[in-house]
């Protein structure tokens, strides 16, 4: 069983808002990687993993204090079926870890630079779109199977947290806050939502309450979902679970699974992060087609709210809770 890590980013975030990168995807697509293959941006693990890096390094570049790692679509099943065997996949999922250190090495005195290990849902390993559905079928125990060991493997790892994120289900979210506990790595709890639900159709306000007991799972909220409806989940996370709530949604637009493109106009604002960090968000960025463009002008956002006499982003919300 590994070892706790030293506390430095439960302490970070305790410190005030932290700055989330944005889409792994978009980013390695921006400067020509195909992404079609079902393995997504986990495909460059093997292929390219320089690209990886890169990717992460434009990020921090624009102002982003913690990486997601390329590992959200990687899974031992997904690796099997490209004729990867599992020692060779637990050395791929483990290197998106190493992969985002590296670029996260900052210049000496420079700011103190995050890695998250991304853990998607079971349905991303399907890719297709099973993780804005949930519901996938699958017994407690089948998830249990398929989640537990690139969880050991990523955490074994030592990223500083380990990111359970685009959730679209309460069942599932409840299968990975079992396996988290004593995994000796802190969590955040993101979920796929859709208006005031799952996307499987739970109420967030129960979905979100099944990770305020959890020791483990240091913040709550969501991600990969509309600016509009990552507005009205942030309130809601941090009043039920009275933990630090993360947001990043996508830019807006609708996947088209049928054409496999984006439609509609973004959204995405940098304003919206003062609304976030007065409800009670402590980690934000982007997720799908939130660039380094948009993850620049909301770092700009969030050094607005670092100034001087501001308590680290706390606004009227957070307060009113007692700073709970």
């Amino acid at each position: 069983m590994p070892t706790a890590p030293p506390p430095d980013f439960a302490a970070a975030l305790a410190a005030g808002p932290l700055v989330l990168d944005g889409g792994m995807s978009n980013q390695l697509a921006a400067v020509g990687h195909d992404l079609s293959d079902a393995l997504w941006s986990a495909r460059l693990l093997a292929d390219d993993p320089g690209a990886v890096v890169a990717a992460h390094r434009a990020y921090f570049a624009a102002g982003a204090e913690v990486a997601i790692t390329a590992s959200y679509q990687a899974s031992f099943e997904g690796f099997a079926r490209r004729g990867v065997g599992h020692a060779a996949a637990a050395r791929l999922l483990a290197s998106s870890v190493e992969l985002a250190r590296e670029a996260a090495r900052a210049e000496p005195g420079g700011r103190r630079r995050w890695v998250a290990a991304s853990v998607g849902p079971y349905g991303a390993v399907r890719a297709d779109g099973s993780e804005y559905r949930g519901r996938y079928g699958l017994s407690h125990a089948e998830l249990v199977a398929f989640h537990r060991p690139r969880l050991e493997v990523l955490a074994a790892a030592r990223p500083d947290v380990l990111a359970l994120e685009t959730v679209p289900d309460a069942d599932e979210a409840r299968v990975l806050l079992e396996l988290v506990r004593g995994l000796g790595v802190p969590a955040w709890l993101s979920y796929s939502v859709a208006g005031g639900r799952t996307r499987a159709g739970q109420p967030l306000a129960e979905a979100f309450a099944l990770a305020a007991e959890v020791d483990e799972v240091l913040a709550v909220g969501v991600n990969c979902c509309t600016p509009q409806d990552a507005d009205l989940a942030v309130a809601v996370a941090a009043e039920v679970t009275g933990k630090p709530v993360v947001v990043y949604p996508n830019s807006g637009e609708r996947w088209d699974p049928d054409r496999r493109d984006w439609r509609g106009e973004p959204t995405f604002r940098s304003a919206r992060v003062s609304g976030w960090l007065a409800d009670g968000a402590r980690l934000v960025g982007g997720c799908c087609r939130v660039g380094t463009d948009g993850i620049a002008a909301l770092a700009a956002e969030v050094t607005v709210r670092r100034g001087p006499g501001e308590e680290r982003g706390r606004g009227p919300a957070w307060a009113a809770r007692g700073g709970a």
